[in-house]
């Protein structure tokens, strides 16, 4: 069974698609440590003027070192909902599949989630679904019990519990992944590298780091061919 292991973000790149559409089962990390500058609770979109930060605020008290992302709270006492709907209608409304996906979208900003974990996973679910990403399982590591350990040891325990024999990481892992582990473990290991084609974007040069909506709104239901890459490299276990 292939199964990735991510934390949860908001409105994801089309990278971490890929990995989910690669997957059996994919676990949403959701209770290791928040990262307050990471991609938890922002991303990018392309505007005319460049990239733009859209970020869901969250209640500082309490987000301090070791607080996990599952316990991160939104602070719905700012109307971003309404600002981030805002901000992709005014950067995206002449792309050519915008009105397509605005009821989508609206729904999003519709949500009051208490939680961020509860936003960001159940919406990147959702845009899963629209990508036609249908057989992939989804599962909270924090549904899990008995888990300890830290880095490569906790992620092993992990994959174990769940019945795991192929676990497919991103690139960046390599500088943390202690390889060895994996093939004691009689786990096969896989890095797959970002390598996808290019498609057309309302504002260039192109910049394939943006959130997913982005090739959602220019390519539509073609979304999904866009999500294969064109390399691959594997560490047999």
């Amino acid at each position: 069974m292939n199964v990735v292991i991510l934390q949860p973000s908001y409105i994801p790149w089309r990278g971490y698609f890929d990995q989910i559409r690669r997957a059996d089962l994919f676990i949403f990390y959701d209770d290791v440590q928040y990262d307050k500058h990471g991609w938890r609770n922002r991303n990018q979109i392309k505007t005319a003027q460049g990239k733009q930060w859209l970020t869901i605020p969250v209640h500082s008290k309490g987000v301090t070192e070791g607080i996990a992302i599952k316990d991160v709270r939104i602070d719905q006492s700012k109307p971003w909902q309404k600002n981030h709907l805002k901000a992709l209608t005014f950067a995206y409304s002449k792309s050519p599949y915008f009105k397509n996906y605005l009821p989508l979208l609206e729904s999003f900003y519709d949500r009051r989630d208490e939680w961020l974990a509860d936003f960001t996973i159940e919406t990147t679910i959702l845009l899963s679904q629209e990508l036609g990403i249908t057989s992939t399982r989804f599962l909270r590591s924090s549904e899990l019990s008995g888990i300890d350990g830290i880095k490569t040891d906790r992620l092993i325990k992990i994959l174990k519990q769940v019945g795991a024999n192929h676990y497919i990481s991103g690139p960046a892992a390599r500088n943390y992944i202690e390889a060895k582990k994996f093939d004691q473990a009689g786990i096969t290991l896989e890095y797959i590298e970002y390598n996808y084609p290019k498609y057309h974007q309302l504002y260039p040069p192109f910049d394939s780091s943006v959130t997913i909506f982005d090739l959602l709104f220019m390519t539509g239901e073609k979304a999904s061919d866009y999500l294969f890459q064109t390399g691959k490299q594997h560490e047999p276990g």
